[in-house]
């Protein structure tokens, strides 16, 4: 028979709450893994906009930024405020940006390794 000590509840916690932060984690990830949420991201970093003005900016239509929307919205990132007649969106965070913004330096330093290495193969 085992007897749950405090070490092991403490233990039992921390696992919880570590599987917890991992899936909200990857809900984010998820939620950044469609290029126009990426873009949507990035025009709301310049200013607030509607879904309308936001689909303009982003060239896609009033429906599916309403849809890219509630999956921003849901995962935290992005925050709707009434104004007026007009709900008017916004970054919940603004170092979403420079996350995004490391992300493509990563992907530059991938992309520019990988095109060295061609540069290496049609060399020899």
């Amino acid at each position: 028979m085992h007897v749950n000590t405090y070490k092991d509840q403490k233990m039992e916690n921390f696992n919880s709450l570590t599987s917890e932060i991992t899936e909200l984690h990857a809900g984010i990830c998820s939620a950044l893994a469609d290029p126009r949420r990426i873009l949507i991201l990035y025009a709301l970093g310049e200013r607030n906009l509607n879904v309308s003005d936001l689909a303009q900016v982003v060239s896609i239509s009033q429906p599916a930024a309403s849809r890219h929307l509630k999956t921003l919205r849901a995962q935290g990132l992005v925050t709707a405020a009434r104004q007026g007649a007009s709900v008017e969106y916004s970054l919940a965070d603004a170092r979403l940006i420079d996350a995004l913004d490391l992300l493509r330096s990563v992907l530059h330093n991938h992309l520019s390794y990988r095109a060295s290495l061609l540069v290496e193969d049609t060399s020899q």
